[in-house]
């Protein structure tokens, strides 16, 4: 029997057409006047912080294939969705990546060194989220960080920490997932807690077309926005290539997160114009046609157009590129000289105490290596 036909067609909300002209949308108009208050400087920030995800993103990738990365998390084609997003939160608001927000991290004062020795293999975590901005840590088992941001976003709530009219008080959770994400039990464990305790919290699924090598349209027969619906909270879908309207849409649902006003999703859309990671192939499934389509509404060529449309000088551009192409090359020097952990490292963290089984454990592993000393096999 043929499936039923359904309509469950959304509007994508959007600012910046794909050509860099600000024509708002109807369901955007709403949003315009975030735009409108933001100061030039910030507006330029939006495309320097681009600029370097791009350099950092090749750079990162080099360094993969030269074999100084165990692998790498391209994010080249989705720099509006995750700065917009990440420059929307306030200080006091927590975080919670995937592993592919890099530039987020970055805005939140990580130095992109310690992801790349993540990914170098020479620790286990990363960082502390609490001398870098609340950023969490990146999560490698997928979509189990929507089950921690929940988690704390229901800590926050019986802590006061929402609701009180105090903006420097008030804080909420942002976290990051993809479409891939939202197939798995932890992403709809996450919304169903969340919308029953209304947690101060925003989903952010970057919709990125691919989860590694299967498609949205086989992960999901209607929208991820609708998902919000489904679990009781606003759902809206956005164009993930436009930074200004990732911006506005998610500096608003926090802002209602804060008040009090409970959880929502966002779904932006944008596409993975890389490799899922540099240990995938993904001209093994998806067209060149579809990816000269998603080249042409780059998500910077779009910005830029309209920073030149209101005024902005070539002196500008070129002092961001070259500030980005700095930033990657002194993440590249300093990441090559990143040094292997000691041994003891791996027991030094497993318990708060010291403790006599870390220490027999440890002894064992000296004496298990001091056999191979002298050349022995």
């Amino acid at each position: 029997m043929a499936a039923r036909e359904r309509d469950f067609t959304v509007p994508t909300v959007q600012l910046l057409t794909p050509s860099g002209e600000l024509r708002p949308t109807p369901e955007a108009e709403e949003y315009l006047p975030l735009v409108e208050a933001l100061p030039d400087s910030m507006l330029e920030q939006f495309y320097r912080d681009m600029a370097v995800s791009r350099r950092i993103d090749i750079a990162g990738a080099n360094l993969q294939r030269q074999g100084q990365l165990a692998l790498w998390v391209p994010s080249h084609g989705q720099e509006a969705a995750q700065v917009g997003s990440a420059r929307a939160a306030r200080p006091q608001d927590h975080i919670f990546p995937s592993y592919r927000e890099h530039i987020a991290g970055m805005i939140r004062g990580l130095d992109p060194v310690a992801i790349l020795s993540l990914l170098r293999g020479v620790t286990l975590g990363g960082w502390n989220p609490a001398e870098n901005g609340n950023f969490h840590l990146y999560t490698l088992v997928l979509a189990s960080q929507t089950l921690h941001a929940t988690g704390y976003a229901m800590g926050m709530q019986f802590d006061g920490a929402v609701g009180t009219g105090d903006p420097e008080a008030d804080a909420a959770v942002l976290v990051y997932y993809g479409d891939g994400s939202t197939s798995q039990g932890d992403a709809n464990e996450a919304l169903v807690f969340a919308s029953s305790y209304q947690t101060p919290q925003v989903f952010f699924v970057q919709n990125n077309g691919w989860a590694i090598s299967v498609p949205v349209s086989r992960q999901s027969r209607s929208p991820l926005s609708l998902r919000g619906g489904g679990f009781g909270m606003p759902g809206v879908r956005i164009d993930g290539n436009d930074v200004l309207v990732s911006y506005a849409v998610t500096r608003q649902s926090l802002e209602e997160a804060r008040a009090g006003e409970g959880p929502s999703l966002i779904e932006a859309v944008t596409y993975r114009m890389g490799a899922h990671t540099t240990a995938d192939d993904p001209t093994k499934y998806r067209t060149d046609e579809e990816v000269a389509f998603w080249a042409e509404r780059d998500p910077i060529t779009r910005y830029r157009a309209w920073l030149e449309g209101r005024g902005a000088s070539a002196a500008f551009f070129e002092d961001a590129d070259t500030e980005a192409a700095d930033v990657a090359s002194d993440m590249r020097r300093r990441a090559l000289d990143v040094a292997g952990p000691t041994r003891d490292k791996i027991f030094r963290h497993v318990y708060s105490e010291p403790h006599p089984l870390m220490a027999e454990e440890s002894a064992w592993l000296e004496a298990y290596e001091s056999g191979f000393e002298g050349g022995a096999a």
